[in-house]
């Protein structure tokens, strides 16, 4: 990489001096390990970043699906539309807000709304316990969609949260317990 000495050279787009950060080569660089979507810049902690530029998270995802299907970290939703009322849809995602707005993209009315969520450390499997749990309050299943008060639904995914922290509280408890028995 050239050096640029920023006091004897102009940048011409620009009219002033070069800054470091002006250098095509480190813009270039630096350009390269970022993820585009749409024109806009994602996140490097986003689950599925790969760098690149893409048209639509489609394209994206399929790019990343190895990453994708490594990942456990997580959503577990809730999804209403009024158009079938009082069935609520428990999914999971890797990323939230992407899973709406791929059901809106299915809606001409764009009426799908998330009526709530949960993060968690393994979306699968706590998308199956409590897909599980719903199944026997339920007055009707189809598929993912469930036939319940959104009241139970939201309890159904609070208390996995409160037993997840629970579980983790316990164990910490017992590595403490562990750990001062055998000093």
């Amino acid at each position: 990489m050239k050096h640029i000495n920023s006091d004897s050279e102009i940048n011409p787009k620009t009219g002033k001096p070069y800054y470091y950060k002006d250098n095509p080569a480190a813009v270039k660089l630096r350009d390269s390990k970022r993820m585009y979507l749409n024109g806009k810049e994602v996140s490097k902690s986003h689950t599925l970043h790969k760098s690149g530029r893409y048209k639509s998270f489609q394209e994206a995802a399929f790019s990343s699906l190895p990453k994708y299907t490594l990942t456990k970290k997580g959503y577990v939703y809730i999804l209403s539309n009024p158009a079938w009322e009082g069935w609520y849809k428990v999914g999971m995602a890797a990323d939230i807000n992407d899973r709406v707005n791929s059901y809106q993209t299915a809606s001409p009315l764009r009426d799908y709304y998330l009526e709530h969520y949960i993060v968690t450390s393994d979306r699968r499997a706590a998308e199956k316990k409590i897909h599980d749990k719903l199944i026997k309050i339920s007055k009707g299943v189809a598929g993912e969609w469930f036939d319940v008060l959104l009241s139970e639904a939201v309890d159904v995914l609070t208390k996995h949260t409160n037993e997840i922290q629970d579980d983790e509280e316990e164990n910490k408890q017992l590595k403490l317990e562990l750990r001062y028995s055998s000093s």
